[in-house]
């Protein structure tokens, strides 16, 4: 009784959820689109038993819903460009990227991704401090200073991310800081008289590896870096996308009293008297889903009664 419960209020929330999201008609569009092919994913990979991609299409799908959580929750209004772009990034990152093997098949694809997130966690660190800014009397901060926060929360992001990498390679060895093949370095480890000075090799043709239960495997054209080089192009990328952001928030905030550049891009914190429009709309929406299911109960059962 308590498990039915449970899913019945968990049902209702979700169908809440998806009623806020139908107050933008584009980015629902846009939503249901991407979730009808997360689910025929979801489909082929049951049927071909690839849970692991299953386990990636649910999550994707939960992911789908986080902007109207964080709505409903916090009671902010995220522009309809944001989402969309949120939706994009986590179908490119979760569907394409990883069960697709973008990352594998499209040379950039990582990196494309990591700029992204860049500039997007430059806008969530920059939407956050400007709503203290904005609604806050001991809070009060210069443009400079709003950017350095959304450029510095971006970095700290991007950071933990490598590090969740690194954790991920080091335990499970999934490789997701993905190896490079380098042709020369530099190494003080080869100095035969130990003095701290490096070694130059250059034009490496082959590395043979060997291990102690006698398997070798041959490496062509260099050696295998295992995912330094990746971190610091991710690092570098994110930095790239962070100081887009930071950039456009800085003009945003100087500009204010004229026309905003970043409009579509912040999030902003809603009214007492938006906030029960935007229940309203909500109500109305769900009156209309309900509507809806009940006219398809009934067709069946009156075209039985025929």
């Amino acid at each position: 009784m308590n498990h039915s419960r449970f899913l019945h209020r968990g049902r209702n929330f979700i169908r809440h959820l998806k009623s806020r999201m139908r107050l933008s008609r584009r980015s629902f569009i846009l939503y249901s689109i991407l979730r009808a092919l997360v689910i025929v994913v979801l489909v082929r990979s049951i049927l071909s038993r690839e849970y692991e991609n299953v386990a990636l299409c649910i999550l994707s799908l939960l992911l789908f819903l986080m902007p109207a959580l964080a709505e409903e929750q916090l009671k902010i209004e995220i522009p309809p460009l944001f989402e969309a772009l949120i939706y994009l990034f986590i179908y490119a990152a979760e569907i394409l990227g990883e069960i697709n093997h973008y990352y594998v098949l499209i040379p950039g694809w990582d990196t494309m991704l990591h700029t992204i997130n860049g500039f997007l966690c430059a806008a969530i660190g920059f939407s956050m401090v400007d709503l203290l800014n904005r609604h806050s009397r001991r809070f009060n901060l210069s443009p400079f200073f709003l950017s350095m926060v959304a450029f510095c929360f971006s970095m700290t992001i991007g950071v933990l991310w490598e590090f969740f990498e690194f954790g991920m390679d080091q335990l499970f060895f999934l490789d997701m800081q993905k190896d490079f093949i380098v042709k020369s370095f530099g190494s003080v480890t080869l100095d035969p008289k130990g003095l701290g000075r490096p070694i130059r090799v250059s034009d490496i043709t082959k590395t043979v590896i060997s291990t102690a239960s006698g398997k070798t495997y041959t490496i062509n054209n260099g050696y295998l870096d295992i995912g330094i080089i990746d971190t610091m192009k991710d690092l570098f990328v994110n930095f790239i996308g962070a100081v887009v952001f930071s950039v456009i928030g800085y003009l945003d905030v100087t500009n204010r009293s004229k026309k905003p550049i970043s409009t579509e891009l912040l999030i902003r914190r809603e009214s007492p008297e938006e906030a029960a429009h935007i229940e309203e709309k909500i109500l109305e929406n769900e009156q209309e889903t309900e509507a809806e299911l009940r006219k398809r109960i009934r067709r069946p059962g009156q075209r039985r009664g025929r």
